[in-house]
């Protein structure tokens, strides 16, 4: 393949969805694009730019998916927000939508026809490329419903490969029983339904009040509300250096004593399953962010603190603010949310420099030089009010996810045909 040198530079200077239309160019373009020196030279070129992305909100709601979103950047080339990107194509008309999860570019969505027919759909948005997956044979439709009451129970984890997204698995808590955790679990390898039991030290009684998921090396975090843990499970890999009677793993929050006694939250940054919490004490608010870097229930072995951070800045100015996420591929950058201001606060935790953009702006240009939107943010943050802790203690939740477009061609893996 004799590709001139200065029309590799040029071809890598267009945006991502240009590029996908470039394949069908000819069969030498296609070659080259779809080559991994191709791919990771526009990777490398583009490495320090933004890329659009969503936070979604997690607890099911009547507005819309997407409470805010970031788009306009150069290099994928898409000019709608990311929630935009959200739409397929269905057989029959339906009367509810939820995002289930989200992972790697991929979104798991369940849909309900008008009927009361469930169906499930996994997704690239980017590329509106969905497939609709088959509901377990041996499940009766009222068993599934049964567990559509338990959707916080749900996952969804992927195998990378060069960047690519390879291969994936819908993962559902099935049931427990006696310390024993049953999992249904659909894989694009297969395109088959399995199930697969684990055993847990965790009480059943605890787990049942886990929260919502998050994704990460194929690995699914749960954020337990109440025994101030992370409860994490290898669906590709397995966790084969621990006991075989407990082959989960229930990583500890750091913090003792009175520290325990804050509000938190966890979510990604950079490839990192990120924690952090606001202590408030004499009027001062520090706020604190750790890396997950080890999965053992060691505490000083598991967690990184990176930064350490007192917010007198923003309580000098009268805002009062919670944690929603940190940006998904800068760690440096957190963000907040004011009630009183009906605003979103971008807070740089190494400069402490910070920007406030209300919901009524319009086209407002955020930190990383995307463009900010918001859906219905407030609305979403005062339904959910009701959940958040308070500053000395109460449970914890997981109100807000991220939803990253992908930075390459990431397809959707394809199922193998399965006989009639």
């Amino acid at each position: 393949m004799d590709i001139p040198e200065v029309a590799l530079e040029v071809l890598a200077r267009f945006p991502l969805k240009s590029i996908a239309r470039f394949r069908s160019v000819s069969k030498e373009w296609k070659l080259l694009i779809d080559s991994d020196f191709f791919r990771d030279y526009f990777i490398s070129l583009n490495s320090s730019s933004s890329t659009s992305w969503s936070i979604i909100q997690t607890i099911p709601h009547k507005l819309t998916l997407e409470i805010v979103g970031h788009h306009g950047c150069k290099v994928l080339g898409v000019t709608e927000s990311p929630g935009s990107l959200m739409r397929f194509f269905l057989e029959s008309t339906i009367r509810k939508v939820l995002v289930l999860a989200c992972t790697d570019g991929l979104v798991l969505i369940y849909a309900e026809a008008s009927c009361g027919l469930p169906m499930l759909y996994i997704g690239n948005p980017l590329f509106q490329e969905w497939f609709r997956i088959p509901l377990p044979k041996f499940l009766s439709l009222t068993d599934f419903r049964k567990i559509n009451e338990r959707f916080s129970d749900t996952g969804l984890v992927t195998k990378m490969q060069s960047g690519m997204v390879v291969s994936y698995k819908v993962v559902w808590l099935f049931s427990y029983n006696g310390g024993k955790f049953n999992f249904l679990i659909y894989s694009s390898d297969t395109g088959m339904w399995e199930t697969l039991s684990v055993n847990c030290r965790l009480r059943s009684n605890l787990w049942s009040i886990q929260k919502n998921s998050i994704a990460l090396n194929g690995i699914l975090h749960w954020l337990s509300k109440l025994t101030n843990s992370i409860v994490a499970y290898d669906f590709y890999g397995g966790y084969n250096d621990g006991d075989d009677d407990d082959k989960f793993r229930i990583i500890h929050f750091p913090g003792s004593g009175k520290d325990e006694l804050f509000r938190r939250t966890f979510t990604t940054s950079e490839g990192f399953i990120v924690y952090f919490n606001e202590f408030h004490e004499d009027e001062n608010r520090t706020l604190r962010v750790w890396r997950l870097v080890k999965h053992t229930d060691v505490v000083a072995e598991a967690w990184q603190l990176f930064w350490e951070v007192n917010l007198v800045s923003l309580i000098e100015i009268g805002i009062d603010y919670f944690p929603v996420v940190m940006h998904p591929l800068n760690f440096e950058i957190i963000y907040l949310w004011s009630r009183k201001k009906k605003s979103l606060i971008l807070f740089n935790l190494r400069t402490h420099v910070f920007t406030i953009h209300k919901e009524t702006e319009v086209d407002s240009k955020c930190m990383d030089g995307c463009v900010l939107t918001f859906n219905d943010c407030s609305k979403y943050v005062e339904t959910v009010y009701g959940f958040m802790p308070s500053f000395q203690g109460g449970p914890s939740h997981l109100l807000f996810s991220q939803y990253v477009l992908p930075r390459w061609l990431h397809r959707l893996p394809c199922p193998p045909p399965q006989p009639s």
